[in-house]
């Protein structure tokens, strides 16, 4: 699957008749997941499509079957279903230290949500808050939705707000859920806020509520300006509340563990899936599954932000 140009995209029919590396599997997709920021901002409807080069390939979350391994594979198998940060195409390929065997029972379609819900891991991780803080959600859009149940799982008070009414359902008990922080309640603030929204107007009315010598963690990408606040505005926030202000990306930690350094993005992978098989953290009613031919369909509706899912799974299996 690619956008071939700005607002299109298509199945383009491919050959992978490279030889298996040695230490590589492959095999046929199960399924796909949209990330509704990413693919839209940076692919099909970016701000500055002059930007793009097309076609571009798109995806990065993605479950398949193991077909063959190479010949000096040891973690993985043939018949093993394994979550991989592959793209939105009918045979995956990678390297067996970046693919991760599926709890047993946890359905695909499921199971590709474990990439998204790494986003918001890497701020669990890297936060020097501890269980019992406080934490605020800034947008619950996919990453914030899955960020906040991220939090709450592991033990923080959390409070989500999003000016939406559709996006602050199905957080389900124990997450208090807002249309806007309170902002004339000096004792209503949070140790940590993770702004998912990428919006600067959100970001910067976030920073009112972050408790002294807190952190606010960006991490919703700031695909584009949305309102004319001013820098001076948020500096001010950060100078008198004494605030630690920084990335969230998730590409900060390593990809596997390492000495002396807490967290990696394989672990991260390794407990979202473990979550999404033992019901700690629930997608209901946060996608629409469907075969990768309605793929166009699926990215006009997140484009657009038309009443709907929050993404879509492409169940490969569908493909005719």
């Amino acid at each position: 699957m690619q956008v071939i140009r700005e607002r299109t995209v298509a199945l383009v029919e491919a050959d992978d008749n490279e030889p298996l590396g040695e230490y590589e599997v492959r095999g046929r997709t199960l399924a796909t997941l949209v990330s509704p920021g990413t693919e839209i901002a940076s692919a099909f409807a970016p701000a500055d499509p002059s930007t793009v080069e097309y076609p571009k390939p798109i995806g990065y979350s993605s479950v398949f079957e193991v077909e063959e391994i190479g010949s000096k594979v040891s973690a993985s198998h043939i018949g093993a279903r394994v979550f991989s940060t592959g793209p939105h195409q009918s045979q995956q390929r990678a390297h067996e230290d970046k693919v991760f065997e599926l709890p047993p029972g946890l359905a695909p379609e499921i199971a590709v949500f474990a990439r998204i819900i790494a986003v918001p891991l890497a701020a669990v991780i890297t936060t020097a808050a501890r269980p019992g803080d406080r934490v605020g959600i800034v947008g619950l859009g996919l990453v914030g939705h899955l960020g906040a149940k991220a939090f709450h799982a592991s033990g923080y008070r959390v409070t989500a707000w999003d000016p939406l009414p559709e996006r602050r359902k199905g957080l389900g008990t124990g997450i208090r859920v807002l249309a806007a922080p309170v902002l004339d309640d000096p004792g209503d603030v949070f140790e940590v806020v993770v702004d998912a929204s990428g919006h600067d107007g959100a970001t910067v009315q976030a920073a009112s509520v972050v408790a002294k010598n807190g952190e606010l963690v960006l991490t919703g990408t700031p695909w584009a300006q949305r309102t004319e606040t001013s820098a001076h505005e948020l500096l001010t926030l950060i100078f008198h509340r004494y605030l630690h202000v920084r990335s969230g990306w998730e590409w900060q930690l390593p990809l596997t563990a390492t000495d002396f350094r807490r967290g990696s993005v394989a672990s991260n992978f390794r407990l979202a899936l473990d979550w999404l098989a033992n019901g700690t953290v629930a997608v209901d009613g946060l996608s629409e599954t469907i075969s990768p031919e309605f793929a166009q369909r699926a990215f006009d509706s997140l484009a657009d932000r038309a009443p709907g899912p929050l993404t879509y799974v492409f169940d490969w299996s569908r493909l005719r």
